[in-house]
């Protein structure tokens, strides 16, 4: 077992519409993945949980397999929530420095966010993450950390993102089923910008679109902080969808194409005199499909009608509602770093080019940062929440003073402990009652 000083054991769930994955990692200066595990997910639409049984399974699963890779059992996670109910608000607190000789302390902090978080929210809504953007000691604006410096009245602009009550309480079910404590939710989109975007990005001010298989998750970042939330109920799946319809296949073999489109090379640009190339060019416009061995016996298809004729207007569609959600948020004007790529929306063919046409503004696809270990499958965007998971859940869990993800041996009743020992414990004692 890995000493405090030696980095903190953490283990995070990222439970998606298509897949799920769990990664154990010690996170001291880089992030050390132990043990990873991607699994087909079940029972989640758009975020969501629509059948709670098979998405134990799937989650059961991808952590078992984690575990077994890492060599540790996993009794704390951190997991992602997404979905279309996420809602956000920016709110402000004010408080009295309550020492005399008007230092601002740690308590005065939890305070002003606490009076930050007092909003009128609808019975449905909970709040999963106070984020604070920037304080006010006295008047003076703009400060990022007032601890140690004096003042008499302290605010705080905060931006809170939401999720339903409801979705949350179906997601700790799942989870205490499969016999582990959620130490914190974290919204997939913040969770994906802890792990791609540089701290420049987010000074300048930037947007981040988290492309997922459901759903299409946004956050703005200006002046170093979130500023703006959202979640779009489109993702990469449309595109299959379309793929299957178009071509009259199944999703299975629809899939297999745009993941065989996106790993292809792009082809050349090739100038308007140039009759040659644009012969060689008319001639490779067939892709063959042989090797992915489908079972509707499709072999050869045009390039330009998949890609033109079916991708990109489904792509285009997603940038134009992400468009609409930019000026909704009224900080389109106030972010010079462009638009970063995250999920695995964004290994779609085309995609940057789509982005870069629809929004006017400069592209990038967004990898995951600082890791090592067994990291050769999840340097990709498709991994930046449950990477990001993994960065939050480390700096959540900075004032413990044990590495989460162990399972502590604890007197029962006391909290804390395993919860897959407990629940074997309840099914041994349920046997034996009539």
């Amino acid at each position: 077992m890995a000493s405090v000083n030696e980095g903190r054991i953490v283990v995070a769930v990222d439970v998606g519409t298509y897949k799920t994955v769990s990664v154990i990692a010690k996170v001291d200066e880089y992030i050390n993945v132990l043990g990873v595990s991607e699994g087909k997910s079940a029972g989640i639409r758009k975020g969501q949980i629509v059948d709670i049984e098979e998405a134990v399974a799937a989650i059961n699963n991808s952590l078992e397999a984690a575990e077994r890779m890492a060599g540790t059992s996993a009794a704390h996670i951190f997991a992602s929530i997404g979905g279309a109910q996420i809602e956000c608000l920016n709110s402000r607190g004010v408080v009295a420095v309550s020492n005399p000789n008007g230092e601002i302390s740690s308590t005065d902090l939890a305070r002003v966010i606490d009076a930050a978080k007092a909003v009128s929210l609808p019975s449905t809504k909970e709040i999963i993450h106070v984020l604070p953007r920037n304080y006010t000691v006295d008047g003076q604006e703009g400060i990022k950390d007032p601890i140690g410096m004096t003042g008499v009245r302290l605010e705080v602009d905060t931006h809170i993102i939401t999720a339903n009550s409801i979705a949350v309480r179906n997601l700790e079910k799942a989870f205490s089923e499969v016999g582990v404590d959620v130490d914190s939710f974290v919204f997939n989109g913040y969770a994906s910008s802890l792990s791609i975007l540089s701290d420049t990005e987010k000074e300048l001010g930037v947007i981040l679109v988290d492309i997922g298989a459901g759903t299409t998750d946004i956050q703005i970042y200006t002046e170093g902080s979130v500023a703006y939330s959202s979640v779009l109920a489109i993702g990469a799946r449309h595109i299959t969808n379309d793929l299957a319809i178009g071509l009259r296949i199944s999703l299975e073999s629809a899939e297999k194409i745009k993941l065989y489109l996106s790993q292809m090379p792009q082809k050349r640009v090739i100038r308007p005199d140039d009759h040659e190339a644009k012969k060689e060019q008319k001639a490779s416009d067939e892709i063959d499909l042989a090797e992915l061995r489908l079972p509707e016996d499709l072999t050869k298809v045009s390039q330009k009608t998949l890609v033109e004729g079916i991708i990109r207007p489904r792509l285009n569609e997603i940038f134009t509602m992400v468009g609409l959600e930019i000026k909704k948020s009224g900080f389109g004007g106030q972010t010079p770093a462009g638009l970063v790529l995250s999920a695995g929306g964004a290994l779609t063919v085309g995609v940057k080019d789509s982005a870069k046409r629809m929004l006017a503004m400069p592209v990038r696809v967004g990898m995951p940062q600082n890791m090592k270990g067994i990291i050769d499958e999840i340097q990709t965007p498709a991994y930046a929440t449950v990477i990001g998971l993994i960065l939050a859940g480390s700096r959540m869990g900075e004032e413990k003073s044990l590495p989460f993800g162990f399972s502590m041996p604890k007197i029962p009743g006391m909290g804390g402990g395993s919860g897959k020992a407990l629940k074997k414990i309840i099914a041994i004692i349920k046997s034996f009652i009539p």
